[in-house]
């Protein structure tokens, strides 16, 4: 039995702030509060019958999970030139999904902590054939893809109320509360651990009950930025249209085209935000 986790660090036990989670050494103690996070996953998918575990580091330069503390039943995709993102590794021989760590959408909760979709600097939001998606529903449905069902997500209570929406039968592993933006009631490590454990066993065993998240197709993505050079720079891209001065569309027959077409888009935004040569020297 295969099992994929994609794991992120704004929903990881304990954090509350971004300035935990910059270089410095609060960021060291969250990148192992993440570790730890993920390993209680495969602790408990491995206790439900999980034979083989691969697991993709998707926060930031999505270099951060120690791999000499990673429970040793699982492999690590670590590092961020990446076609798929936090779903790198990611096929149809997986039987379930894990989101471990994740967060809010940006424009959902007000107390969602952390909240942001994909890359804060840019991104304000994007939208699935109409409807605002974060960073869970747009990865579910990758695994949709793949006819792979997500089975658990750890997080705040904000990011388990917005997936349930589309992922109604998930099972939620809340490790904290949020009171803001970066402000939260969180949960001791411990607890934590146990908590995700004990439902990253539980989901193991639903698989067959918890069916995949699947997108109609063609598939029609709107990404909105946060600034005008933003998305015009993305129109470079055949078939990506600026349909107003900070947000652009584009139509897709396949899910998977889609979704890196979206990651492509979200590069160019970043790379974009100053200049894309800004930093070329002659």
């Amino acid at each position: 039995m295969k099992i994929f986790i994609s794991s992120d660090i704004e929903g990881a036990t304990g954090v509350a702030t971004n300035h935990q989670l910059t270089k410095n050494d609060e960021y060291q103690r969250f990148r192992k509060m993440m570790t730890n996070d993920v390993n209680a996953a495969i602790e408990g998918a491995c206790e439900a019958g999980a034979t083989e575990i691969l697991v993709a580091d998707g926060h930031g330069n999505m270099s951060n999970i120690f791999i000499e503390e990673l429970d040793p039943r699982a492999r690590l995709i670590s590092g961020n030139n990446r076609l798929m993102c936090q779903m790198e590794g990611l096929d149809e021989s997986f039987d379930g999904v894990f989101f471990i760590g994740y967060h809010g959408r940006e424009g959902g909760s007000e107390k969602a902590v952390i909240n942001h979709t994909l890359a804060g600097i840019c991104v304000w939001e994007i939208k699935i054939n109409g409807q605002p998606a974060g960073e869970a529903e747009m990865n579910a449905a990758l695994a949709g893809h793949f006819n792979v069902p997500v089975l658990l997500i750890s997080g705040d209570d904000a990011v388990a109320e917005e997936v349930k929406k589309n992922l109604p039968r998930i099972e939620t592993a809340v490790v904290k509360r949020g009171l803001d933006r970066i402000a939260a009631d969180l949960m001791p490590p411990l607890q934590s651990a146990e908590l995700i454990k004990e439902k990253a066993r539980k989901s193991v065993k639903r698989i067959g009950e918890i069916k995949p998240f699947k997108t109609a197709l063609p598939v029609i993505f709107e990404i909105t930025f946060k600034r005008t050079n933003q998305a015009y720079m993305t129109t470079t891209i055949p078939g990506v249209d600026l349909i107003s001065p900070k947000t652009i569309r584009f139509t897709c027959e396949d899910y998977v085209t889609a979704y890196k077409l979206m990651w492509g888009c979200v590069i160019i935004g970043m790379a974009s935000t100053d200049g894309v040569l800004g930093r070329v020297n002659a």
